[in-house]
C-alpha cells in the first residue's frame, strides 16, 4: 500500500488507566510521589558527581549519563501520564505524540549503550588494572559517550520519523500511556510489515547486542573476582558489580518483553504495566541502587553537606 504524508488525524487520545477510574486518584498520587523520588535522587546524584572532583572518573561519569538519561526519560512520560490520570481521556497532538515518540526512543536507546559501555568499564578495571588508566583514558570515555548518544539519537530520528510517514485514518485512542512505537502502530491504516521486520531486527540489535556483551563482560569479570586472593577485594569487586547488573536486569528484562514481543502477545494492561517497569522503576531505583550501595558516593555526599554547612556557619 502506498505510503501517504497526509494524515486525517490531527491528534490521539492517551486512554491510560481509564479501564479503572475508580484507581485513577490513587495512581495518580503514587505516580507523583515516583516523579518527584525520581527528580530528586538523580539530580542528587548530578550534583554531587559535577561538584566533588574525587568521582571526575569513568565509573561515576558513566553514572552522571545515566542519572541525565533517566530523569530525562521520567520527563517525557510523567507529566503527559499525570495528566492523563487526572483525566478520562487525555488528547495530545500528532506533533506532541511524534516528540513524545523520538524521546522515548533517544533516551531508551542511549541507556541500552550506556549500560553496556559501563560493563566494558567494569571489565577494563576488574580484569585489567594495571592497564585500566591506558585502557579507559579520557578520549576513549568520551568517545564511548559520545557514541551511546549519538545511537540514540540516530535510532530515535529512523524509528519515528517511519511511524509517522505511515497514514492514521482513525480510530484516534491509543490504549496506552504514552505514544510508545508498538502502542501508535496499532493505529496505522497501511501495511507495517517491513517496519516491523526493520523494528524488530534494530531493537534485536540495540537491546540484545549490549545485552550479551554485557554477559560476556561479567563472565570474565566473575573469572577474574574468583582468581581474586583477597576477600576484600571479592567483595569490593562484587559490590561494584552488583548495581549495575541490578540495573542492567531490570532496564533489559521489561524493555525486551515490551518490544520484542508478538502484537497479540500480552493484553493492553499487561503492556502498560511492563512499559512503567522500565520507563519509571529504573530511573526510580537507579540512584537508590547506585548511591545506598557505593561507600564513595555516601562519602562525598557528607563531604558536601559539611562544606554547606560550614559555608553557612561563618
Amino acid at each position: 500500500m502506498k505510503r501517504q504524508n497526509q494524515s486525517s488525524v490531527v491528534e490521539f487520545i492517551l486512554l491510560g488507566f481509564s479501564n479503572f477510574p475508580e484507581l485513577q486518584e490513587q495512581l495518580f498520587g503514587v505516580f507523583l510521589v515516583v516523579y518527584l523520588v525520581t527528580l530528586i535522587g538523580n539530580a542528587m546524584i548530578i550534583v554531587i558527581i559535577s561538584l566533588e572532583q574525587s568521582l571526575h572518573v569513568p565509573l561515576y561519569l558513566f553514572l552522571l549519563n545515566l542519572s541525565v538519561v533517566d530523569v530525562s526519560f521520567s520527563a517525557v512520560i510523567m507529566p503527559e501520564m499525570l495528566v492523563v490520570l487526572s483525566t478520562e481521556k487525555a488528547s495530545i497532538s500528532f506533533v506532541s505524540c511524534f516528540a513524545q515518540m523520538y524521546f522515548i526512543l533517544l533516551f531508551g536507546g542511549t541507556e541500552c549503550f550506556l549500560l553496556g559501555t559501563m560493563a566494558y568499564d567494569r571489565f577494563a578495571a576488574i580484569c585489567h588494572p594495571l592497564s585500566y588508566p591506558m585502557i579507559m583514558n579520557k578520549s576513549i570515555f568520551m568517545k564511548l559517550v559520545m557514541f551511546s548518544w549519538v545511537s540514540g539519537i540516530m535510532v530515535a530520528t529512523m524509528q519515528t520519523s517511519w511511524v509517522f510517514s505511515f497514514p492514521f485514518c482513525g480510530p484516534n485512542e491509543i490504549s496506552h500511556i504514552s505514544c510508545e512505537t508498538p502502542a501508535v502502530l496499532e493505529l496505522v491504516c497501511a501495511d507495517t510489515f517491513w517496519f516491523e521486520i526493520y523494528a524488530f531486527i534494530g531493537t534485536l540489535l540495540i537491546i540484545m547486542v549490549p545485552f550479551f556483551l554485557i554477559l560476556l563482560s561479567y563472565i570474565r569479570i566473575l573469572f577474574a573476582i574468583l582468581k581474586m586472593p583477597s576477600t576484600t577485594g571479592r567483595q569490593k569487586a562484587f559490590s561494584t558489580c552488583a548495581s549495575h547488573l541490578t540495573s542492567v536486569t531490570l532496564f533489559y528484562g521489561t524493555a525486551s518483553m515490551t518490544y520484542l514481543q508478538p502484537k497479540s502477545g500480552y493484553s493492553p494492561e499487561t503492556k502498560k504495566l511492563m512499559s512503567l517497569a522500565y520507563s519509571l522503576l529504573t530511573p526510580l531505583l537507579n540512584p537508590l541502587i547506585y548511591s545506598l550501595r557505593n561507600s564513595e558516593m555516601k562519602r562525598a555526599l557528607m563531604k558536601l553537606w559539611r562544606r554547606k554547612v560550614d559555608l553557612h556557619s561563618l
